[in-house]
């Protein structure tokens, strides 16, 4: 994979009103926002930055029906085929008769799969595994500012998108380079 040099152009606000109020005007403008940082979630910012409905439901779906069809499949394997049962004189070899008796363990499994492959989904979709390399670019925004990042390029000049930015409230702004796979 070859890597670009992209121009990144960094606001910092201090209010989180102000900095819902800026990405309107930046996304008004036509300016690409690559990322904001927070410290805390803002109410509306994902609208705003015109982000995409998150198909993680889908996902939580379908690792629950993983874990119920390996529910069936262990208690039928285990109770029906392997190792029969005679429960009250009955013997029963079929999976539909003692289907009662496996309902705890199929809806433990099914909650089992999809908590535990849901948080490695996390991990795995906010690029937070082991030895990830941190992304925040000011340790300033785990307290109490607001970092809104802006792809520099195609029409506007950095000056003008600088400009931009400090009409819309940053307290703060700066010129960065960074590289991205």
């Amino acid at each position: 994979m070859a890597s670009t040099n992209q121009t990144i152009i960094n606001a910092l606000y201090d209010d989180d009103d102000v900095l819902l109020s800026g990405v309107k005007q930046v996304r008004e403008k036509g300016l690409e926002i690559q990322e904001v940082y927070s410290p805390f979630p803002v109410h509306g910012l994902d609208k705003a930055m015109g982000l995409k409905e998150t198909r993680i439901a889908i996902a939580a779906f379908l690792y629950g029906t993983l874990g119920l069809a390996t529910a069936i499949s262990l208690t039928y394997g285990m109770m029906i085929v392997d190792w029969p049962l005679n429960i009250g004189g009955k013997p029963s070899f079929s999976w539909g008769e003692n289907m009662p008796a496996f309902v705890p363990i199929m809806f433990e499994l099914t909650v089992f799969f999809a908590a535990h492959l849901m948080v490695w989904t996390f991990f795995f979709r906010n690029k937070i595994y082991p030895g990830a390399k941190a992304q925040n670019p000011d340790p300033r925004t785990t307290d109490d500012k607001f970092l809104m990042e802006v792809v520099a390029g195609g029409d506007h000049s950095n000056e003008d998108i600088m400009a931009l930015l400090k009409e819309t409230g940053a307290i703060e702004v700066s010129v960065n380079s960074a590289e991205h796979a």
